[in-house]
């Protein structure tokens, strides 16, 4: 069974950090690339970051700069390192895998798996 398990949200103050996890179960990890993907209350899905099978890693405009994605295939887990956080951040926090080769780009949302997702919240 196919599980992606996201942890490490919280509620956070403006400019504070947090680190997200994604551990990975039931496929082939190292073959998958890896992405976050968010839902802020009555917004659509935001594709935010994505991490290829060979490292390569991708940000939305919305996050550049203060993002950023990494993977670890002997632990079969991606994280979000989450820096210089926005109250505009808040949000359920997903992660999603997909094969390589599968989809367009990182923005279409077009993936073969989703995690349950984790909450931010950046308040003070």
């Amino acid at each position: 069974e196919v599980e992606l398990v996201e942890s490490g949200g919280d509620l956070v103050q403006p400019g504070g950090s947090l680190r997200l996890s994604c551990a990975a179960s039931g496929f082939a990890f190292s073959k998958y690339n890896m992405a976050w993907v968010r839902q802020a209350p009555g917004k659509e899905l935001e594709w935010i970051s994505g991490i290829t099978r060979y490292g390569d890693s991708e940000y939305a405009d919305s996050v550049k700069g203060r993002f950023t994605i990494s993977r670890d295939n002997a632990k079969n887990t991606t994280y979000l390192q989450m820096n210089s956080l926005k109250p505009d951040d808040t949000a359920m926090y997903h992660c999603t895998a997909r094969r390589d080769g599968y989809g367009g780009h990182w923005s279409r949302l077009e993936y073969n798996h989703w995690g349950q997702g984790v909450q931010v919240t950046v308040s003070s």
